[in-house]
């Protein structure tokens, strides 16, 4: 009816006499603001609100909005709210409409996408973008056809893929406290404080990045779309990092082969060491020269980043036509244009220096530092499959590929651990001269030179690639540089002397970027083509790039006997089998069971015959098997198992193992854990889906008191859910919060989980075995088989993926191969990353 008010339901509802929700009152819709809001009510779910017209226009998103765009959310929409609603956090008393725990879990702007209007919300469909602390990016509103009885209009609010989309449901499993207050629903119930909270956004530190495989057949790298970059206010108390020498890649003929590389896109921009500290940031090329001026704005969404400190390296690139362009970045650097980072790899966080630890594991830090946004984004990897990715790549019309040995430090050097394989050929050379125009152009073409020894050789002339303005702003350079003999040797340029007559020569001190087809028999490009200019490397360094022959695959040196013995002898699996399987494994199940105190059980016979657990070294596993001395309670000190390598893994193969069972912490810090698992063990009755259900209560529980969970199925019956740990408190603490939590659940729920081992009290229940989190106990790790029939295997899975899966042993180690893709896909990214540290109960 004409005239009536669009908060008269939200009044309605409400006695403002009980309620400490603001009254409706309508306002002028002057804003584009959007809020959700976390609602712990009858059913836990987020309010997802648009200002339009004076009021927010709400939906209810029953699981939360998911960055996965394959992820339709159902969205009920409920009653206008008033725009005094936006900033609500607390409790709604119970009786009362709604109530229960309300907190305030993102805020920001939101606008249609060009050429779309608010308006469109009434024909049943909203295209818009937000700009917020959590949500980013396009999303879409549909509204659903209705049903027979149904009272309220059903929506589904869907992410699009774009550079903001990722894994499944990692906004609402680790965006766990307010956006406002740092509070989690269990603080807010309490009536807690507000208090600014560590990590962007409020949550633990971990990005919710997107992951573009080669499996997926298109290009990992994408254009972000342009909405300004919005970070947390920067983390002061500590000094920036020093600039130290980047990492350099070798140049190979084709990309290497094996589960021991991973493989990134080859970025085609400038090499950049970013330094964050104190506040801001500093961004240094590779040569060290200070660049912070030329890319501030990355510099300041650097400084934004959660962290008091931290070394950062990566690439900056322009795009043009939706793919990165030399030429563009130039144009951006001296104009101020939007550039990006694509970040790599971090070299050191808040103080702690992580060149020593593998690849794979420093991208795995370098992933809960980013959040994707338009000045910097984390470069995505694939495991193996690297050909495919190469091949992508070059149909894309992208520069190349570059490889990374997954297991290897960071040296700060050119060795064999980074390669390079390229599409195109293109490198550095110097310009130590110029032809002239018999036009009004500037110059015919640019002479060019490599350090050869110590001088330097002729290397061929350019002609194309060259606009006007970039003409004219080579010959001013090179008018200032002009000397009268050539900076090369006269007998190495006799055989070239018709292509040089009538030269200008000038000081070898300009370095070009070239593309070029290939190299002719007497060392002269063939079919150049000018690039631009680069000032991040010095003259001196520009020497020949000869393209080396790719690596075999990471050899293994320990020799496994008897490879065709049967170790589970239902499924015709192998003793080399297992070797090969956990050898192909190594670069993601290292980051996990790698420097950290073992347990083994080993079956010498076979998993059908005789096992047991071994824990001590005895000195018969060989030098790739390592072990810590570990002071027991008696006093007395004993040799505890672990491994750093793949060879290390074998040589326990080599030994009768099947799994390996590991402890909570690294043995260094041996005393402070690096995660706490809840390992729910159902009664033999019990379906799996019980357990599934179990999990995700347990999740939520722990998300209630702001700590972000994964699932593990344990390879056997059961579901582990892991809780990554910042090491800061040790064992007891560590014990103490299981125990009082596992208790907790099972006095609440005493029908359905029980906290005590005792095998008659867990009929048709599920044990919290929370004592896994005692020092010296252990828990299976990420990727070890089980000795069990169908030779199952310990995996990750993400919620989502838990939901459609009906049993603990969905893998075996004959799907080394889906594992590996899985590693780096959408749902798996960041899996069992988060810096947080334990609640206070």
């Amino acid at each position: 009816m004409a005239g009536t008010d669009p908060l008269d339901r939200y009044n309605a509802k409400r006695d403002f006499t009980k309620t400490a929700e603001p009254a409706g009152t309508l306002a002028p819709g002057h804003g584009n603001s959007f809020m959700v809001q976390k609602h712990d009510a009858t059913r836990l779910h987020w309010d997802f609100r648009l200002e339009l017209d004076g009021v927010l226009k709400s939906w209810a998103v029953t699981r939360g909005p998911s960055l996965d765009p394959d992820e339709k959310r159902l969205a009920v929409r409920t009653e206008d709210h008033p725009l005094s609603y936006a900033t609500f956090e607390g409790t709604i008393p119970k009786g009362e409409y709604g109530g229960g725990t309300v907190m305030l879990w993102d805020r920001g702007t939101w606008a249609p996408i060009a050429g779309k209007s608010a308006k469109d919300l009434d024909k049943g469909h909203l295209h818009f973008t937000l700009d917020g602390e959590r949500m980013k990016g396009e999303w879409l509103l549909i509204r659903l056809k209705p049903r027979a009885k149904e009272k309220r209009e059903n929506w589904l609010l869907r992410k699009i893929d774009d550079a903001y989309a990722g894994g499944t449901d990692t906004l609402v499993e680790e965006a766990l406290t307010s956006v406002a207050t740092g509070r989690t629903m269990v603080e807010i119930a309490e009536g807690a404080k507000p208090k600014f909270s560590p990590a962007r956004g409020g949550g633990p530190r971990r990005a919710s990045a997107g992951v573009e495989g080669a499996r997926r057949k298109r290009s990992t790298l994408r254009k972000p779309p342009s909405t300004s970059f919005a970070g947390p206010p920067p983390r002061a108390g500590e000094d920036s990092p020093v600039f130290r020498d980047p990492q350099l890649c070798t140049l190979v003929d084709s990309v290497p082969a094996g589960s021991g590389w991973l493989h990134e896109v080859k970025y085609d921009g400038y090499r950049a060491l970013v330094a964050v500290g104190g506040g801001t940031a500093k961004v240094f090329t590779r040569s060290g020269l200070d660049w912070t001026d030329k890319f501030g704005r990355i510099a300041e969404a650097a400084a934004a980043l959660s962290v008091r400190s931290a070394l950062i390296d990566g690439e900056i690139v322009a795009f043009k036509d939706g793919r990165p362009d030399f030429s563009t970045l130039k144009d951006a650097i001296s104009e101020g244009g939007a550039m990006t980072l694509f970040a790599f790899d971090l070299l050191a966080v808040d103080g702690e220096d992580l060149t020593g630890l593998p690849t794979i594991e420093r991208k795995e830090r370098l992933r809960t530092l980013i959040a994707n946004g338009e000045r910097i984004q984390f470069a995505e990897h694939v495991l193996g499959s690297g050909e495919a990715l190469f091949d992508a790549m070059c149909r894309e019309g992208l520069e190349g590929v570059v490889s990374k040995r997954a297991d290897a430090p960071y040296t700060g050097k050119r060795d064999r651990s980074w390669l390079k394989a390229k599409c195109i050929r293109r490198q550095e050379f110097v310009v130590i001269g110029w032809t002239p125009s018999d036009k009004k152009r500037g110059f015919k073409s640019l002479l060019l030179g490599l350090r050869e020894g110590d001088g330097w050789r002729y290397a061929g002339k350019v002609g194309t690639g060259f606009t006007q303005g970039v003409m004219d702003d080579l010959a001013e350079r090179m008018a200032k540089l002009a000397v009268k003999t050539p900076p090369v040797d006269a007998t190495g340029l006799k055989p070239y002397r018709a292509m040089v007559r009538g030269a200008k020569w000038i000081e070898p001190e300009l370095v070009a970027e070239i593309a070029f087809t290939e190299v002719t028999p007497d060392k002269v490009l063939r079919h150049p083509s000018f690039l631009g200019l680069r000032a991040d490397k010095p003259a001196a360094e520009v020497v020949a790039e000869v393209a080396e022959p790719a690596p075999a695959a990471p050899a293994i040196h320990v020799m496994v006997s008897s490879r065709d013995r049967l170790v589970f002898p239902d499924s015709d699996v192998t003793k080399g089998e297992l070797a090969d399987y956990y050898a192909a494994l190594a670069p993601i199940m290292l980051p996990w069971a790698g420097r950290r105190p073992i347990s083994l059980v080993r079956c010498p016979q076979g998993r059908a015959r005789a096992c047991f657990f071994q824990k001590h070294d005895a000195g018969s596993f060989g030098d790739h098997v390592h072990h810590v001395d570990v002071r027991e309670k008696d006093g007395s000190v004993e040799p505890y198992l672990y491994v750093d390598d793949a060879d290390g893994l074998v040589a326990c193969v080599q030994m009768g193992t099947i799994e390996f069972h590991g402890w909570g912490s690294r043995i260094d810090p041996l005393e402070k854990p690096d995660r706490l698992v809840i390992d729910l063990d159902p009664d033999e009755g019990l379906d799996f889906a019980d357990t599934k259900r179990a999990a995700e209560h347990v999740s939520a529980q722990l998300a209630e008191l702001g700590l972000v969970s994964f699932p593990l199925l344990s390879g056997g019956k059961g579901v582990h859910v892991v809780v990554p740990l910042t090491p800061q408190a040790e064992w007891p603490a560590v014990k103490d919060f299981a125990d009082r939590f596992a208790r907790a659940l099972a006095g609440a729920e005493p029908d359905r989980f029980v906290a005590v081992a005792t095998k008659t009290k867990r009929k048709g229940r599920i044990f919290i075995d929370y004592l896994r989190n005692q020092r010296g106990a252990t828990a299976i790790m990420p990727y070890s088989a089980r000795a069990r029939a169908g030779a199952p295997v310990a995996a990750p899975v993400s919620w989502s993926e838990l939901r459609d899966i009906d049993t603990a042993a969905r893998w075996s180690v004959r799907d080394a191969d889906e594992l590996l893709q899985r590693a780096t896909s959408r749902a798996l990214a960041g899996w069992g990353m988060a810096e947080q540290v334990l609640p206070d109960l």
